[in-house]
């Protein structure tokens, strides 16, 4: 098969293009065909070295964000089939650990990430586990598909999962253009919230009222905190989601109402923040972290997105940057680090045509005789039921659970 890898750490002139041995899925596994690939930013963090994850060695094959074609089973597997259209979920527990053990599987110490410390995406060819794969519905497209993991995934996590972000709430989101910000909105207007959404870049910003933000700030030309306010009639926002750190933690802070929430689950402006006590313990602000998608999540996270959501919005629609082919990741990684980036960037194996930023993935058509969309209570109420088997633990061999089962066809995108 054809790979890109890299044996030394640098810039993105270490990534290769090579031909490989073709994987062989072990017990449990199936093999992929990878159709799309995503482009995360851990990928050029590995790159530039050291690794970031435990178990990180060299040389690396990168890609988190997997779809493909199921194209041979490994002994043992259960509910797959030659020839079915999956996305992966690309964090594999060791299912044995006390963390683990109490189903509290994203906080694994073990944890294996595809394309992070095993074999990725950016292959023609990839062997994951079985029990990692979903069924994509019936005209998903693998771009899409390869649009979620790990942005989508991370936003579910700190929204839903950490924020317990209900409909009818007010969210305040950084970080406007990166994968991350617009997977935020996508699914914070399908729980039926209001979106605001900040950026240093009017450009960024003119694109995210594009994708869905209800109102936009610009964080070097305003006061945050003072125009949040403003656009809450003075109360200050429910929920806050910050993935760029100490930049705007104080005004996070001051931007929420009482008894508000801050999310944070990055640190792309520093790895310490500080703010000012007194104000955060007497308006009881709740701090949260937010990591990585569980087993039972990532699950809950791909029926939300790819079913019928139970939102009061349509389509959800992935939002591409680039797509490339597999020998131009190079490109793709200095792309990403020009930080000019709006949606995802996305590989695909052989020759692929470039499409121009900004697009929208056009992941499924609509069914025919959709029923009409949901009020907002019940929108929150099943976000409410999809995360309640939050507790559930990846297996490791054996038949699929059910919420790795074949998703029914969706009404939305």
């Amino acid at each position: 098969m054809k790979a890109v890898m890299h044996t030394r750490h640098g810039g993105p002139n270490t990534l290769e293009l090579r031909e490989l041995p073709d994987p062989e899925p072990g017990p449990g596994e199936v093999l992929i065909a990878v159709r799309a690939a995503g482009v995360n930013r851990l990928d050029l963090l590995q790159r530039q070295g050291p690794g970031v994850l435990p178990g990180f060695s060299l040389p690396h094959i990168p890609g988190m964000d997997v779809s493909g074609d199921i194209v041979a089973l490994g002994p043992g597997v259960e509910g797959r089939h030659i020839g079915d259209r999956v996305v992966v979920n690309p964090g594999i527990a060791c299912g044995t650990c006390a963390e683990c053990a109490v189903g509290q599987d994203a906080y694994c110490s073990r944890v294996q990430i595809i394309g992070g410390n095993r074999p990725g995406g950016y292959a023609e060819l990839v062997a994951v586990p079985a029990t990692h794969t979903h069924v994509l519905p019936p005209g998903t497209s693998h771009v899409a598909a390869a649009s979620l993991p790990t942005a989508y995934g991370m936003a579910w996590q700190a929204l839903v999962v950490r924020g317990e972000l209900r409909a009818d709430e007010t969210v305040l989101v950084h970080g406007g253009g990166s994968g991350v910000s617009m997977a935020a909105v996508h699914i914070a207007r399908r729980i039926g919230a209001r979106v605001i959404v900040t950026s240093g870049s009017d450009a960024k910003l003119a694109h995210m009222a594009q994708v869905g933000a209800h109102a936009t700030i610009n964080n070097r030309t305003e006061d945050v905190a003072a125009r949040a306010r403003e656009l809450t009639d003075g109360t200050g926002v429910d929920l806050v989601l910050d993935h760029v750190g100490p930049a705007l933690f104080q005004a996070s802070l001051h931007s929420l109402r009482l008894r508000g929430r801050l999310v944070f689950c990055g640190d792309t402006t520093g790895a310490t923040a500080a703010f000012h006590l007194p104000h955060a313990f007497h308006c009881g602000i709740t701090l949260l972290g937010a990591g990585s998608c569980g087993f039972a999540d990532f699950g809950a996270m791909i029926d939300f997105c790819f079913g019928d959501g139970g939102g009061i919005e349509g389509e959800l629609e992935p939002v591409v940057d680039t797509l490339l082919p597999l020998a131009e990741a190079a490109i793709a990684h200095h792309r990403l680090e020009s930080g000019e980036t709006k949606g995802k960037i996305v590989l695909l194996p052989g020759n692929a045509a470039v499409r121009a930023s900004g697009q929208r993935a056009n992941p499924v058509t609509r069914a025919k005789n959709a029923p009409a969309a949901r009020s907002a209570s019940s929108s929150a109420a099943s976000v409410g039921r999809r995360i309640a088997g939050a507790d559930e633990r990846p297996p490791a061999a054996g038949p699929l659970p059910e919420s790795a089962a074949t998703p029914k066809v969706p009404t939305h995108s």
